[in-house]
């Protein structure tokens, strides 16, 4: 494709009062609206005493306005200003300027984020009954946990220490903050986002998961989960507070279990006619190595955790890999990954599943590819709050592109605000009958129509 000559001659002129660059945010802020956004904020978030007077007015347009902001891709405060520009002010009410929404997050508090985390919740569920989020969620449900260390490079950050971070396979000190977060999936629905908490970056990765995953398994169950609920996470999560926490909830939970004396005495008394090969469906990153690898053999013995406070008998699966990096050794010699479990499930389909707790990588990749990709505030509980406001705006358009197509219902975050959110559009008045021109042969009309469609009853409206 090439461009014309004659643009060369061209003067741009940003003069256009009429245009709008994100028109899919119509549908999208109307689905939010639709699920009690705005009256949930008003009746949770109260901001009582702030240093600026006017700071804590109208916590409800303000927390809307920056998730529609993260909806169309900001990813720090200057950014929210998008929501400004040409005709949005046709289109939305109390559209506020980024230092007006900057202030505002700065006068958060530890125990404002607690207001807003429970808007998140109660707002996800609404979404779950509005749009048939997490299609199958009666039958099964995975809550997921793990967390991640967001860099940071102003010493100004409040909170921001060292924390473990591993890439390429190598574990590495970086200066940031760690976000804590839940997801719920179900085995037709793509993740979302449950709750998520920041931490200092030094927090150690299981810091606060018992409670989060309590906070996480009853929003699955409001949301509809009444079936079995399945809790899965890494070896960070195999401890006491977490499995008891899942033994008093009444739910299942699969959890990687560090290797000590006694799971290797358990290991040890597995038979080699014990072990079962499985192959994988789709090739799976060795944590040591980090290479791929698609076929394994499993195990599974009778197993007491815990013994020394709180113990808890389930099953140990052990899943075990030849070491290629002794080819010319005189026997086999293995690389044992236990996890501890009490799943009915067959042990190869049961260490299946509990490989696809890796599916949580999916929401964090959405999310630092959007609003998680800074934390652009030097206040903690600023930071926190935008970390909510981000899983909320994850949260709603994953509900939209439910909405929108079978496609779009597992599709990226980035795809969704290509396809559906940043939508170019010219408004207009015919007989005082508001009109969106959107572009002509755009290739994912169908849905975008679709959406609009389900959250305006009437559909858009026709020319006479």
């Amino acid at each position: 494709m090439q461009l014309s000559h004659v643009w060369s001659r061209a003067m741009p002129l940003f003069d256009d009062e009429n245009l709008v660059s994100c028109a899919g945010l119509v549908p999208v802020m109307a689905l939010a609206e639709q699920a009690g956004l705005s009256e949930l904020i008003s009746s949770k978030v109260t901001l009582a005493s702030t240093r600026v007077a006017s700071a804590g007015v109208n916590p409800a347009g303000k927390l809307t306005s920056i998730i529609a902001g993260m909806a169309a891709g900001a990813d720090s405060i200057d950014d929210l200003d998008l929501t400004r520009s040409g005709g949005m002010g046709r289109l939305f009410t109390q559209v506020y300027a980024p230092a007006t929404l900057g202030q505002f997050l700065r006068e958060f508090t530890h125990g404002h984020t607690l207001q807003l985390a429970s808007v998140a919740r109660a707002h996800l569920v609404n979404l779950v009954q509005r749009s048939g989020l997490l299609p199958g969620i009666a039958q099964r449900a995975y809550v997921d946990i793990d967390s991640l260390l967001r860099p940071v490079y102003g010493r100004a950050k409040q909170g921001a220490s060292f924390g473990h971070a591993k890439i390429a396979g190598k574990q590495i000190l970086r200066r940031g903050l760690s976000p804590l977060a839940t997801t719920i999936s179900t085995d037709q629905g793509a993740p979302v986002v449950a709750g998520i908490r920041l931490r200092a970056g030094r927090a150690g990765s299981g810091k606060g998961a018992a409670t989060m995953l309590r906070e996480a398994i009853t929003t699955a169950q409001v949301a509809g989960a009444s079936g079995e609920i399945l809790v899965r996470g890494d070896s960070a999560y195999g401890n006491s507070a977490v499995v008891n926490a899942c033994v008093r909830a009444g739910v299942g939970f699969s959890v990687s279990i560090s290797k000590n004396p006694a799971v290797s005495r358990a290991i040890a008394t597995i038979a080699d006619e014990g072990w079962t090969p499985v192959h994988y469906p789709g090739a799976v990153v060795d944590p040591d190595t980090g290479e791929l690898i698609s076929d394994a053999q499993v195990a599974e013995v009778e197993f007491t955790a815990f013994a020394r406070k709180h113990p808890v008998t389930a099953r140990l699966i052990v899943r075990r890999v030849r070491d290629k990096a002794r080819g010319d050794e005189l026997f086999p010699v293995w690389r044992y990954h236990p996890f501890f479990t009490n799943s009915a499930e067959p042990t190869a389909e049961a260490d299946i599943t509990h490989r696809r707790h890796a599916i949580i990588e999916t929401v964090f990749a959405d999310l630092i590819d959007g609003p998680l990709a800074h934390l652009p505030s030097g206040r903690f509980a600023a930071n926190g709050a935008w970390a909510i406001c981000a899983a909320m705006a994850h949260n709603l358009l994953r509900a939209a592109g439910t909405l929108a197509s079978p496609q779009h219902s597992m599709a990226r975050g980035a795809t969704l605000r290509r396809h559906i959110v940043t939508v170019p559009a010219r408004l207009a008045r015919p007989q005082r009958r508001p009109v969106l021109h959107l572009p002509a042969h755009w290739p994912w009309a169908a849905p975008w129509r679709t959406l609009y469609n389900a959250t305006f009853a009437t559909g858009p409206p026709t020319l006479a």
